[in-house]
């Protein structure tokens, strides 16, 4: 299941969306070519590294680690959600406050991951807590935007229009049952760092929210987006289904 593009469009060019993109995109490409040995010593040292941040050092690493990710699907994955959520947000918030919004958000989810385990040797990097909170905010300011879902099903695929609640809220959910049942000394995906990004998103976006009528932004609009929707025709399989015979 992988959200793929939103009907939300975007009036103004988001050019704190794309830098940040692109900034993820160059960092990635200056180290991905070195060996594991140096790779392991370069997350050490700009990753957020648990039990050397609550010990006073490596401070910077709170915002140096949500510009590093583990690999091209860890890249590309964070990229996609941050271009499909950034640009609304950006729009709203105008383009220097999206920007203190995205970094606070990243800052955020890295406390959450580092101090119910202050004392973990394992490095956490990605973008994906400062996005998860992209995610939150725009589930405050427009829970009804249809968002396309790409649902694969094995042998055929079908992509869905589904209510941004639905999809976000659905995500929130995995994320707070994986961190639950996941024992914090395992390497792995962050979950901590994505709830903790998310509700920072929505604490942060109160404000947007209430300039604009809280309740009442959200009964003007009925939870849409405030402009006209973009209108895309879903992308059915190619492949035939074939029923079982009896």
């Amino acid at each position: 299941m992988f959200p793929i593009r939103d009907h939300n469009p975007s009036g103004k060019t988001p050019y704190v969306t794309f830098a940040l993109i692109v900034i993820n995109v160059l960092v990635f490409l200056g180290y991905v070519s070195m060996d594991d040995w140096d790779l392991q010593r370069f997350f050490m040292t700009w990753g957020l590294v648990p039990a050397r941040f609550t010990s006073g050092a490596g401070l910077e690493t709170l915002f140096t680690s949500m510009f590093l990710h583990g690999g091209f699907l860890h890249l590309g994955g964070n990229m996609l959600f941050l271009w499909i959520y950034g640009d609304n947000l950006e729009e709203e918030m105008g383009h220097v406050g999206f920007l203190v919004f995205y970094l606070a958000c990243g800052v955020a989810a890295g406390l959450a991951q580092a101090l119910p385990d202050p004392a973990s040797p394992i490095p956490m990097v990605g973008a994906s807590g400062a996005i998860a909170g992209v995610m939150g905010g725009y589930l405050l300011m427009f829970p009804r935007a249809k968002v396309d879902v790409l649902f694969i099903f094995i042998i055929f695929f079908r992509i869905f229009a589904i209510p941004a609640w639905v999809v976000l809220g659905l995500w929130l959910a995995i994320q707070i049952f994986s961190g639950v049942s996941t024992p914090s000394d395992v390497g792995g995906v962050a979950y901590w760092a994505h709830v903790g990004g998310f509700v920072a998103g929505l604490v942060l976006t109160l404000p947007a929210w209430l300039r604009r009528g809280g309740q009442g932004y959200w009964q003007r609009t009925e939870g849409h987006p405030p402009h006209p929707e973009t209108h895309f025709e879903a992308s059915r399989s190619n492949v035939p289904l074939i029923r079982r015979r009896r």
